[in-house]
């Protein structure tokens, strides 16, 4: 007896199911177009599905694919800034370069004319436009002691001041260089 009454029930549970399922069909376009001109004039017309997107205006841009005319590409920051960095401190070994970050860090330099002291720079670009508060600069300095180890010293602090005007200046010869080509 218990038997048929589960029985019973599991059917009426099945047939609630399978026709709540079917309530919840979707109402089909049967004028879907095969042609792609018919398929933009239904489509893109204004008001059309217009969502917004989870990540903002544009949607998600990993590559690059939503160029803006601020020297953008699929990096997180200003192009000509990073190119310039790279151009400015091409003189030094480099330990860590993260465009997406805007981050380039080099590692420790000894100029040839003074082997006693050695320089590191990290170069901070922090914005996507061009502009001169969208770079910092920190340099480091060593001095060598007499037992052969490496003591931090001072940075006159115009150093950081002249590695930024540096790169300012080559990122806007590389941004006017772009922009002949591009004519």
């Amino acid at each position: 007896m218990k038997l048929k009454a589960l029985l019973r029930l599991g059917t009426f549970a099945l047939i609630v199911t399978a026709l709540g399922l079917a309530g919840c069909g979707a109402d089909l376009d049967t004028d879907y177009p095969t042609d792609r001109n018919k398929s933009r004039e239904i489509y893109n017309k204004p008001g059309a599905q217009n969502r917004d997107s989870l990540f903002g205006e544009g949607g998600l841009d990993l590559f690059g694919g939503n160029k803006k005319n601020n020297g953008g590409s699929g990096i997180a920051v200003n192009s000509f800034l990073w190119r310039a960095s790279l151009d400015t401190v091409s003189f030094m070994p480099l330990a860590s370069a993260d465009p997406f970050g805007g981050v380039i860090i080099t590692d420790w330099f000894t100029p040839p004319e003074q082997p006693s002291e050695r320089f590191k720079v990290t170069v901070y670009i922090l914005d996507r436009d061009l502009r001169s508060d969208g770079l910092k600069v920190s340099v480091f300095r060593q001095v060598r002691e007499g037992a052969g180890t490496w003591a931090d010293a001072g940075v006159k602090p115009e150093t950081s001041g002249n590695f930024e005007n540096q790169i300012l200046t080559r990122a806007r010869q590389l941004r006017l260089a772009s922009l002949n080509a591009a004519r």
